[in-house]
């Protein structure tokens, strides 16, 4: 990809897991069960670390689930962020519990002196804490100044940040979220210019699979583009694993995480004479749990397939009656169309293997 310089930012430690400073752009998600739930917690977290997912946060609303953090923790790997809300004691349980980071706005959990608490004992613990500033929950302070707008976010943001500079407190990530694509991109880049914490991209609210996908896509894509962020959340409405999935996908996008095939394939026109959509379909299913990153292409033309997709590793081009597999360093093969997408899914697995050796020395069993 031809992307920008990445801007230079400090590093965090959430747990084992490095934030900014040249680090690798981290996944991030949610729980959408409830904290208090231990068991349904821990099963949604494993489960997303298999998904892809570096670091989750959960909400935590009430001592109860303050106290579940302890649990969660002795039955998980992955770091946890706190969602804190008001309430600084809870700050300090998580922390007690042993919460790898916290995500609060300093300004709403009370006076100077307990936050000068929570900070203490995020400093003796090394917990980083992420000001989290959202368009629909700006001080109103800041609305009547500048309202609602990307000006609003990064003044929100700098005030919070300078009361944690005051106790000289700079474990700190940043993010800027709103629903509006474009504010959201501009608060990022003018905060961008101002400090050098890491900053957590992400589109609030985004919506559902379908249309929270492509707002995250063009939000967290520009400004990955641009060199902007350091760690990432896709916001559904949706299951979490789609949230990680889609994160995944723009980072594939942008050429900036490689483990996963990418599938390239044609819209179709008037030439097509098979299913591709189903033909599509059956392949994505296929690759959804591998974990190399090969450049798989299905079109649906036997003339221009191969050349259109001679980038990729391997492909078909899908006609009437036949297709044909292609392959870099091998001769095309015609194979039937009942045959087409075993075919093409034997060469994949073939590929995959090769790539394996070569990586590790031997083949993977």
């Amino acid at each position: 990809m031809d992307q920008k310089q990445a801007r230079a930012s400090r590093q965090i430690v959430i747990g084992k897991i490095a934030v900014g400073g040249g680090a690798p752009i981290t996944v991030q998600s949610m729980t959408k069960c409830d904290t208090r739930n231990v068991e349904a917690t821990v099963a949604e977290i494993n489960y997303l670390e298999q998904c892809g997912c570096d670091l989750i946060r959960v909400a935590v609303k009430d001592m109860e689930a303050a106290t579940a953090i302890r649990a969660i923790k002795s039955k998980t790997t992955l770091p946890l962020i706190a969602d804190i809300h008001f309430d600084y004691r809870l700050a300090i349980s998580c922390i007690d519990n042993g919460i790898d980071g916290l995500r609060i706005n300093p300004g709403n959990i009370g006076s100077r002196q307990r936050i000068a608490a929570v900070v203490e004992k995020a400093k003796e613990r090394s917990v980083p804490i992420r000001i989290g500033v959202n368009a629909g929950s700006l001080e109103s302070s800041i609305r009547e100044k500048f309202g609602i707008s990307a000006s609003g976010l990064v003044e929100s943001a700098l005030a919070h940040v300078a009361i944690l500079e005051a106790m000289k407190f700079y474990d700190i990530k940043i993010s800027l979220k709103a629903a509006h694509v474009p504010m959201m991109i501009q608060a990022y880049r003018d905060i961008a210019q101002k400090v050098d914490y890491p900053l957590h991209l992400g589109v609030t609210e985004a919506g559902t699979i379908r249309m929270g996908t492509i707002k995250s896509a063009i939000g967290i894509g520009a400004l990955l583009a641009d060199g902007i962020g350091d760690t990432i959340r896709v916001s559904l409405t949706a299951p979490p694993r789609e949230e990680v999935r889609a994160a995944i996908d723009i980072l594939h996008a942008l050429g900036i995480r490689s483990h996963r095939p990418e599938l390239i394939s044609c819209p179709t026109c008037g030439r097509c004479e098979v299913d591709l959509f189903k033909i599509v379909e059956k392949v994505e299913t296929a690759l959804e749990n591998m974990h190399n990153p090969i450049k798989v292409a299905v079109m649906g033309c036997v003339v221009n397939g191969p050349g259109e997709a001679q980038q990729a590793d391997v492909g078909l081009a899908a006609g009437k009656g036949c297709g044909i597999i292609f392959s870099r360093g091998k001769q095309p093969k015609k194979v039937s169309e009942d045959d087409m997408i075993n075919a093409l899914l034997s060469e994949i697995r073939e590929i995959t293997s090769i790539k394996s050796v070569l990586t590790t020395g031997r083949e993977e069993e």
